[in-house]
């Protein structure tokens, strides 16, 4: 029988082998700008994002942008900046090339770009036209198209840069099946911009949809804003995210070891029903960062309930060496070299901002009770409205027919004042669940109490209500809200002081852990002791839990243990044991607070009136609803036709 060459089927086993083999092949650049393109530009927004940023970082101070159809046929920016030479314009559709960096240092970046790949991405995609002129040079242009570049030649233009990008994806056909609506496409657009306007106060925005042609309609308008830092700052948030925020936010401008936190947080009491109305910068940068947002919704998390988020705008500047912004192509998401000092900067500064805005709350409040206030309609359609004091009283009837009668004596015009033992209002009151303050007369003269925030008690509607006079309208107080909110700022005052009790277990829990979330664990061992629950190890990836909180009773530790794994791995703290406490705290004010239904004396009213001014976070409840509300006088009378 025959044998096989063993030399023979080496040498085949080896050509199969190479046939399958993968090769190694080097990408043009076009290929290279279109993978890079679908990092950099996701969605229209991203390309509106990048040329802003690059019209901000020439300097403009007006910078105008144009779409159709959702940004995906047109987007054109215009900008007043420094504008490029001729010889500028194709170095800038080149890979990597850029003025804002030397390549030295990647950490010490004072721009929005640096990474040079916006430009000649959006040519490898779409349809790129940049028209451009520096000062003491001509104009020039320049033309992309797939990454198909044209020669520059000349152009009129007086100042700046405008960048046109048509049909944005028609080089990769497949990304537009990912796009969303027009509409949809269009309000992304108008985020970014807000978002940028906000970072850059000084610097005016207008957003112009040109859909359909023409000069189009002016979507979005932020004139650039003068003063000084916090001034031009909140005209422009009051501009941009609302009047009502602006009126409800507080300032916020702290520094703590070469970080200074500064901008605008609304009161509990103006919160919302999604994160939507939360702006995070970092050196003007906006980001989008989970250890921020995270350190936000901790600085709130003993006054919203979990379906309500807080709003607010908030700015982080830092040396640049401090904070790694090259962590994403797009540049939204950003890492500090010391993430604990930015996250505790945040939840301190907004506590402190917090505790000294007292009792107040949101003038939203107010507005929505009013807004719920409805005059009487007329019952003839179209005709004028008739108020009481239009008409003539019986009394003024009745004197003016005496008046004229010949020989008559002239009627009283107003009837005589009841006896003191005769039925009053405070006795009439109380067919409607209402009660006087009786004692309100005795209040000192030389300092009124309606001159103080929450004014002085003047009576008691449905046995919940406390309403109490300013000097300038009236306050409407729910007693049982405000007292929860009193006692449980007193038992957490008491905790802080006196610490938190402990329960020794008399056999310790062992739970065992991988070596990773050990680790972890034990990391945070000295925080979680702070809220009486004491772990240590065990022994291999094992951990031993000795003590926990007494107030919570009975305890499944491991359930508990695992659940503050989680909280680290997503957020990189746990704030678990902490809001498992005031959960109970706020239980036990709730039952240890006034009950809606109570009768109570002039002296309690005023008496918790003044508490309230004293304490802080006592606008709102333990679960961020107002405590009270406070009504302006002119309000009132407009709703009474006086104004």
């Amino acid at each position: 029988m025959a044998t096989l060459d063993p030399q023979i089927s080496e040498n085949s086993v080896q050509q199969a082998t190479e046939a399958h083999r993968p090769v190694i092949r080097q990408l043009d650049d076009s290929a290279i700008n279109r993978i890079a393109a679908g990092e950099v530009v996701e969605r229209p927004a991203s390309a509106v994002k990048e040329l802003v940023e690059n019209a901000i970082d020439a300097g403009a101070t007006r910078i105008t942008v144009e779409i159709a159809d959702g940004g995906k046929t047109l987007i054109r920016v215009i900008d007043n900046g420094c504008g490029m030479t001729p010889e500028d314009l194709p170095l800038a559709l080149s890979r990597h090339a850029t003025s804002k960096i030397d390549g030295s240092d990647l950490l010490n970046i004072h721009t929005f770009g640096f990474r040079g790949e916006a430009l000649p991405s959006l040519g490898a995609v779409g349809r790129l036209t940049i028209t451009s002129r520096a000062e003491g040079c001509d104009a020039a242009q320049i033309r992309v198209a797939g990454g198909h570049l044209e020669p520059v030649k000349p152009a009129a233009l007086r100042q700046g840069t405008i960048v046109e990008l048509r049909d944005l994806f028609f080089a990769t056909p497949a990304r537009l099946k990912f796009m969303r609506t027009d509409r949809a496409e269009t309000q992304a657009i108008s985020d970014t911009v807000k978002r940028l306007a906000m970072a850059e106060p000084a610097v005016g925005f207008t957003l112009r949809d040109v859909s359909g042609g023409g000069e189009g309609r002016v979507t979005f308008r932020a004139d650039p804003m003068s003063g000084d830092l916090f001034d031009a700052l909140h005209g422009r948030l009051a501009h941009v995210i609302g009047r009502e925020f602006a009126e409800n936010a507080l300032k916020i401008d702290a520094t703590r070891e070469g970080i200074r936190l500064y901008g605008y947080a609304a009161l509990p009491t103006y919160s919302r029903g999604a994160a939507v109305t939360q702006f995070l910068f970092v050196n003007t940068r906006p980001v989008k960062d989970k250890m921020l947002t995270g350190a936000l919704r901790a600085a709130y998390m003993d006054f919203l309930s979990r379906d309500r988020h807080p709003a607010a705008a908030l700015f982080i500047d830092c040396d640049p060496t401090l904070v790694d912004v090259n962590v994403h192509p797009a540049k939204s998401e950003v890492r500090f070299r010391d993430p604990g000092l930015a996250r505790g900067l945040i939840v301190s500064s907004l506590r402190h901002a917090l505790a000294e805005a007292g009792h107040r709350a949101s003038s939203t409040v107010a507005g929505a009770t009013l807004g719920a206030m409805r005059p009487e309609q007329p019952t003839v359609t179209g005709a004028p409205r008739v108020y009481q004091m239009d008409r003539p009283s019986l009394g003024a009837r009745n004197s003016s027919y005496a008046a004229q009668a010949p020989g008559q004596p002239p009627a009283p015009s107003y009837p005589a004042p009841p006896p003191a033992e005769s039925a009053g209002f405070a006795e009439m009151s109380c067919a409607y669940s209402g009660r006087l303050v009786e004692d309100a007369a005795a209040e000192p003269e030389a300092h009124p109490v309606e001159d103080l925030p929450l004014g002085a008690a003047r009576g008691q509607v449905h046995e919940n209500y406390i309403i109490a006079q300013t000097r300038d309208g009236m306050v409407i107080v729910d007693q049982h809200a405000a007292h929860e909110r009193l006692v449980y700022e007193k038992l957490k005052h008491q905790m802080a002081e006196n610490g938190v009790a402990t329960q020794g277990l008399l056999i310790p829990e062992i739970v065992e852990l991988s070596d990773g979330d050990c680790a972890r664990l034990l990391g945070v061992a000295d925080d979680l002791a702070k809220f009486g629950l004491g772990i240590e190890a065990f022994g291999g990836s094992a951990v031993a839990v000795r003590e926990t909180p007494a107030i919570l009773g009975e305890v499944n530790a491991e359930a508990m243990i695992r659940d503050i794994l989680d909280e680290l791995a997503d957020q990189g703290e746990s704030q678990l044991v902490q809001a498992r406490l005031e959960a109970i705290l706020s239980r036990v004010a709730c039952h240890g607070s006034i009950r809606s239904g109570r009768r109570m004396r002039g002296e309690e009213m005023n008496a918790l009136l003044r508490e309230m001014e004293a304490t802080p976070h006592s606008g709102q409840c333990n679960h961020g609803r107002p405590t009270y509300v406070e009504l302006k006088l002119a309000d009132i009378e407009r709703l009474f036709g006086r104004s």
